[in-house]
C-alpha cells in the first residue's frame, strides 16, 4: 500500500525560504529511519507556486496560468511518499512526521490508488504493461 504524506504551503515556503538545519535535521532523521525500514519511495520539498503553473480546463480549450497561487491553505510544499504492508504501519509512520514548520500547522495523509483498485478496464491494462502506477510495486 502507498501512502502520501502531504505537507501544505506556508507563507514562508511560497517566499521560497529555505529550511533551517533545525528543521532539515529531524527531517533527514525521519527519512533516514524510512530508508532503514525499507518503506520511503521518495520525498522531497516543492518550489514555490511562484515557480509553478496550473492548467484550467474549460469544455475543450485548455488555459496555462503562472504562478503564484495567492490560496496557500491548499497548495502542497512537500511530501513522502511510502509503501508500507497496512494502513496501521502508515499511521505509526506518519505519526512520526517531524513538525515540518516548527510552528503550528497540518499535514495529510492519503492513499495512493493501486491499479487493482479500478478494476478490469482496458486502459488500466495498459498502465500495467507499462508499469504505471503501482503495478508491480506492492508491500
Amino acid at each position: 500500500m502507498r501512502y502520501m504524506i502531504l505537507v501544505k504551503a506556508t507563507a514562508d515556503s511560497e517566499a521560497g525560504v529555505l529550511p533551517t538545519e533545525e528543521l532539515a535535521g529531524p527531517m533527514a532523521d525521519y527519512h533516514e529511519e524510512l530508508i532503514k525500514a525499507g518503506v520511503l519511495i521518495d520525498g522531497n520539498g516543492l518550489r514555490p507556486t511562484s515557480a509553478g503553473y496550473r492548467l484550467k480546463y474549460q469544455g475543450d480549450k485548455r488555459i496555462l496560468i503562472d504562478g503564484p497561487f495567492a490560496e496557500t491553505k491548499e497548495v502542497v510544499a512537500g511530501f513522502t511518499l511510502i509503501n508500507v504492508k497496512s494502513e496501521e504501519e502508515a499511521l505509526y509512520w506518519f505519526q512520526r512526521f517531524p513538525n515540518p514548520h516548527q510552528s503550528d500547522c497540518e499535514i495529510e495523509l492519503r492513499r495512493l490508488y493501486e491499479l487493482d483498485d479500478f478494476g478490469p478496464l482496458e486502459s488500466m491494462d495498459r498502465f500495467r504493461e507499462m508499469g504505471i502506477a503501482g503495478a508491480e510495486k506492492k508491500a
